[in-house]
């Protein structure tokens, strides 16, 4: 448990099990060996409520540490990143940002090299404590009469992109990956090829399209964006059309080969801010959490802004 404690040298680690596996207690327990053989000194806390991250991340930076460690997948980290950003700390210069993988999803991690059975490399780097400042986006957008943002470092996803994310979180949180409910729900989701009426802006061109989905991506996307790079001050947007059934799964497959940008029906743009006016009640994921939200919302990033602990 936490120790009230102004000692920068120890690590604030939370800890969240990969949802859908036996044994949870398995994986810290390799943690904790190794971070023992290493002489790393740390305080711990194992979350199994996602919302709870953000809470108890924000109270390690509060109570003084300077390394924050996350042993989770892309939704913990966006959860973590939102709890260093609320906190009350106001410069967070000498704050630095950790990931041991361990979730299910694990696209930000995946995207510096960090597998999720490389947890002794990631700790390891952790302890050489090679940072690199990177950039952290967020989308403002309407709480009932207040405005709110939420940061993330991958991806804001509108429409059928973020219901597949929907979707296979929800699959693989309570059956897991390889359970054949979520190939199948994905699949039927895709062959909908279900369009919304969006209204935004990318740097001075209007859309007014309806759209299959839209991607903003600091990050790769989920694959939607794969040129996007957390640490050149832009955003990268795919705009999706709606395809026809063969080109449907030509897009499928370029996706997962990483070439989505080649589609005939995907228009990519890099900015530094685009503006959502109508959505006509699209899904809306952030780094794979579902927004609670009103239009219009409003999407850009803050350049090189967090320490991030990079592999070698």
């Amino acid at each position: 448990m936490i120790q009230e404690s102004k000692n920068s040298n120890r690590w604030g680690i939370v800890y969240v099990p990969m949802a859908g596996v036996r044994k949870k207690h398995r994986r810290w327990h390799q943690i904790k060996e190794y971070l023992e053989l290493k002489k790393v000194q740390y305080d711990y806390i194992q979350s199994e409520d996602y919302g709870a991250v953000e809470r108890l991340t924000r109270m390690y930076v509060e109570n003084g540490y300077k390394t924050i460690v996350i042993v989770g997948g892309d939704m913990a980290v966006n959860d973590a990143i939102n709890g260093i950003m609320t906190s009350s700390v106001e410069n967070l210069d000498d704050i630095s940002f950790g990931i041991i993988a361990n979730g299910i999803g694990n696209d930000f991690a995946d995207f510096w090299g960090l597998g999720v059975d490389e947890y002794k490399r990631a700790i390891d780097c952790i302890i050489k404590g090679t940072c690199r400042k990177i950039d952290v986006g967020y989308c403002a957008f309407m709480d009932g009469e207040m405005v709110r943002k939420r940061y993330f470092l991958m991806a804001v996803n509108i429409g059928l992109g973020a219901e597949a994310i929907q979707i296979s979180d929800e699959c693989m949180h309570y059956w897991g990956k390889r359970n054949p409910t979520y190939i199948i729900s994905l699949f039927r989701l895709f062959l909908r090829r279900k369009l919304f009426k969006m209204q935004l802006k990318v740097n001075e061109e209007v859309i007014n399209e309806r759209l299959m989905t839209v991607c903003v991506g600091n990050s790769r996307g989920y694959g939607l964006t794969p040129s996007a790079v957390p640490y050149n001050g832009w955003l990268d947007v795919s705009v999706v059309y709606r395809p026809e059934l063969r080109q449907l799964i030509q897009g499928l497959w370029m996706l997962l080969r990483g070439r989505i940008l080649n589609h005939k029906q995907v228009k990519p743009y890099r900015t530094k801010k685009v503006t959502v006016n109508e959505t006509e009640g699209a899904v809306v994921c952030i780094d794979g959490r579902t927004l609670d939200y009103k239009c219009p919302l409003e999407i850009s990033l803050m350049p090189e802004f967090l320490n991030f602990i990079v592999p070698d």
